[in-house]
């Protein structure tokens, strides 16, 4: 069972849209923010490190399914865990590939708010072309 992983975050007024709600792409902002946060705190190796050795990460493919709005004045608990990564079983490509699982809530009432999965691939950071993660990235990570 991997390791789930939480920040807070303010619902801040530049987050509300419209319909006086939390818009539906910040909740994307919340995963990123999320992420870096524990990348540092939790698994010890922040986006820094990656950008020192060369690398980076792109979004392959992501999912959210909203659940209940947050509004103004909330505070969203962004809960995440690494679903899989590198999996050298299914080919070169495959080992590139991390696949994150994140839950959004209200903090004060624990609701659900959002959840879904984002597909990155780790890439060589000048060319875009995807690169193996490296044995000792997949130790940090696989807590």
């Amino acid at each position: 069972m991997p390791s789930k992983f939480e920040t807070l975050l303010e619902v801040r007024p530049s987050d509300i849209d419209g319909n006086r709600h939390v818009h539906n792409t910040v909740y994307f902002d919340y995963v990123l923010a999320a992420r870096y946060d524990q990348m540092a705190r939790c698994y010890g190796m922040p986006m820094t490190e990656f950008e020192k050795n060369g690398w980076g990460w792109m979004v392959r493919a992501a999912e959210i399914e909203h659940k209940r709005p947050l509004l103004l004045g909330d505070v969203a608990r962004v809960r995440t865990w690494v679903e899989g990564i590198g999996d050298a079983s299914r080919g070169k490509r495959a080992r590139s590939l991390c696949t994150i699982k994140f839950e959004i809530e209200n903090a004060d009432t624990g609701k659900l708010a959002a959840h879904g999965r984002i597909n990155y691939v780790m890439v060589d950071a000048k060319t875009g072309s995807p690169v193996e993660i490296p044995e000792f990235i997949l130790e940090k990570y696989s807590i």
